[in-house]
């Protein structure tokens, strides 16, 4: 089979990385990939948004399946543009990427399904946003509608924080149009844990569990981030919390969405918060997240890639997939400055250093090819440094030590990933 994977980030490398191993595959294709996958896939100069050129790509190839990486080209209709052009696509329509594209629209969505998750209320008007605040009192939770690159969620731990955060979000647009709506959410209690299953919009599989670590400094603090690091699986996250989710949250909503007639297909990607009360859904994304796509692809041992047909075709009661029961880590290293401006271009030495440290595995997230082969940094997020071992502490242990060999001035890390569980 021909492969294009849409993206070029550390998700795309783990994908491109486990599909690159599956006995089906004869070309994988990346648009527009970086310098890591360039060594598995043929990367594509296209990006991830142009639907019209990644369609005409994929036909003039005769590419066997689409696999979207990021959410923005699935929020843009990429899985709708591949069936009107007869091409199989991994990934829900734009109907169901509602999920992830409108907080209000999954709560809507989840409240109609009996989904366990926070109080919550909608707002198009700050004054009105305001005096519900002053109502309900801190903390609480301010939340920009719309996709805001995973930075419209405000934890208010006081009501002049969230009176910031309404400023911020609705009258500076800070998140531009995102920000036009905003939900004000109960702030619930405990930790946080990220779920993921495959759907083929009436079955759903699980596919692992993961902790993520968003704040940018250790013990948590700084300004939330696209991922910081993560682990799988969180000791936290019972086989019996699994199935409680697989029940009361993810099943529901897959029944809901196909009576609302856009059956969810692709990567259901759950927010919870595992409280007192049991497991309660904070928001849905419609893909694997980053960086726990690289941690969860760690622990893989089947053909992705069959799995991922199978969700397409309708066929996903007839998958299974297996895993290494030893847990994995991933340590994202970013450019300083992150999450607010960074230079690029600056050399990133001792790779290979890195990546010959046992049960290692280097995916690149925002590098690019200097002139001379080497690699430079180009973007916020460069690499994750990926790590398995016979416990948490080995595989924590094995990602610093291939940190600590990575010749990277310009680079920064937090050194705490897994902290709650270790």
């Amino acid at each position: 089979m021909k492969v294009l994977v849409v993206g070029g980030g550390g998700r795309e490398h783990a994908l491109c990385w486990v599909l690159a191993r599956s006995p089906l595959l004869t070309k994988l294709f990346c648009a527009p990939g970086n310098a890591g996958i360039a060594t598995l896939a043929e990367c594509v100069p296209i990006g991830a948004e142009d639907i019209p050129a990644l369609i005409a790509f994929a036909r003039a190839e005769a590419v066997d399946l689409v696999i979207a990486g990021p959410e923005a080209p699935l929020v843009l209709g990429l899985a709708d543009a591949c069936a009107a052009a007869g091409l199989r696509c991994f990934g829900p329509s734009a109907a169901a990427a509602r999920l992830e594209a409108s907080k209000g629209f999954t709560r809507e969505v989840a409240t109609a399904a009996g989904v366990p998750g926070a109080a919550w209320r909608r707002f198009t008007d700050p004054a009105a946003a305001r005096a519900y605040l002053r109502e309900t009192g801190a903390p609480i939770v301010v939340k920009a509608d719309g996709l805001a690159a995973g930075k419209g969620v405000v934890v208010a731990a006081s009501l002049a924080e969230a009176e910031a955060a309404i400023a911020d979000i609705m009258e500076s647009r800070v998140h531009g149009q995102a920000g036009a709506t905003v939900l004000i959410e109960e702030c619930l209690i405990g930790q946080e844990v990220s779920f993921f299953a495959l759907c083929d919009g009436e079955t759903a599989l699980p596919i692992g569990a993961a902790q993520d670590h968003k704040r940018v400094g250790d013990g948590d603090t700084g300004p939330n981030t696209g991922g910081m690091g993560a682990y799988s699986p969180p000791p936290v996250f019972t086989p019996a919390l699994e199935a409680e989710v697989m029940a009361r949250i993810i099943r529901p909503t897959l029944a809901e969405m196909a009576r609302r007639g856009m059956p969810f297909r692709g990567v259901l990607f759950a927010g919870l918060m595992l409280t007192a009360a049991g497991p309660k859904l904070i928001e849905y994304n419609v893909r694997f997240g980053d960086p726990e796509c690289q941690a969860l692809m760690l622990r893989l041992q089947s053909d992705l890639l069959a799995a991922l047909i199978a969700a397409c075709d309708g066929r996903l009661a007839e998958a299974t997939l297996r895993w290494d029961a030893r847990p994995s880590l991933v340590v994202v290293m970013a450019a300083r400055g992150y999450p607010g401006a960074v230079r690029k271009g600056s050399p990133i030495r001792g790779l290979d250093r890195a990546a010959a440290v046992p049960g290692v595995q280097v995916f690149h997230a925002g590098t690019a090819p200097g002139p001379g082969g080497e690699v430079l940094a180009n973007g916020g997020r460069v690499l994750g440094i990926g790590a398995i071992g016979t416990d948490l502490h080995a595989a924590r242990d094995a990602a610093y030590r291939a940190v600590d060999v990575i010749d990277w001035p310009e680079g920064f890390c937090r050194r705490d990933i897994a902290h709650r569980a270790l």
